[in-house]
């Protein structure tokens, strides 16, 4: 039987720590399974932890197979550059409505942003230099709230389909693949280098010994 799995993301990793912390210090004997689970939700800023399950986006379990890529999502994701970054704004509204949702990905729930935050979360994800449409669309498509004067924007909890799923999967997945490819690059170029030594120290040896002093 696959566990469920929640997600959870912390924006203050230290306030998050001292919350923790003293919730344990004031018990007086160790919490009980359910305890802990509850005292690590409010520490994170949530009532208790049905709140936290419930605020939170579906996951698969890890065992389940990956969710198909619909047309549709195939052609949101070739939106996207090799680096994550959306490269154009579709002309199509259902590329349009799936190519947000990478973007809502990037925004840490629970947080307040500045007008001047979306906007370089934004930018650092368009390779076209609209993040004004971008921020409007999140807007509109309630992904993203603002208060009047646009003082303040948050995420908002949403609950991305089947659909818009599997393309954050495969967006997530490119990136992972990209990100092991850097971090084998250094080790492959050590690799290459010693390679030419060795040939460089073979052929020098074979001159040596063709040509006896």
């Amino acid at each position: 039987m696959a566990r469920e799995t929640t997600p959870l993301v912390i924006a203050d990793l230290s306030s998050f720590a001292r919350q923790l912390a003293r919730a344990l210090a004031e018990q007086p004997t160790p919490p009980s399974h359910l305890q802990f689970l509850n005292q690590i939700a409010r520490a994170a800023g949530y009532r208790n932890l049905q709140a936290l399950q419930a605020s939170a986006p579906p996951v698969p379990p890890m065992d389940a197979a990956p969710l198909p890529l619909s047309d549709t999502a195939r052609r949101a994701l070739q939106q996207f550059d090799a680096a994550g970054r959306l490269q154009r704004w579709p002309a199509k509204y259902s590329v349009q409505r799936l190519i947000l949702w990478p973007l809502w990905a990037r925004f840490e729930p629970r947080r307040r942003y500045t007008e001047a935050e979306v906007n370089t979360v934004l930018k650092a994800a368009n390779a076209f230099g609209d993040h004004v449409t971008l921020r409007r669309e999140l807007v509109n498509h309630r992904l993203l709230a603002r208060e009047s004067d646009c003082s303040a924007y948050w995420k908002l909890p949403a609950r991305p389909d089947d659909e818009a799923r599997a393309l954050m999967a495969a967006w997530r997945e490119r990136q992972r693949q990209r990100d092991g490819a850097r971090a084998l690059a250094p080790e492959r170029e050590a690799a290459r280098a010693a390679f030419t030594q060795r040939l460089r120290a073979s052929a020098s040896s074979s001159a040596g010994s063709s040509h006896p002093g």
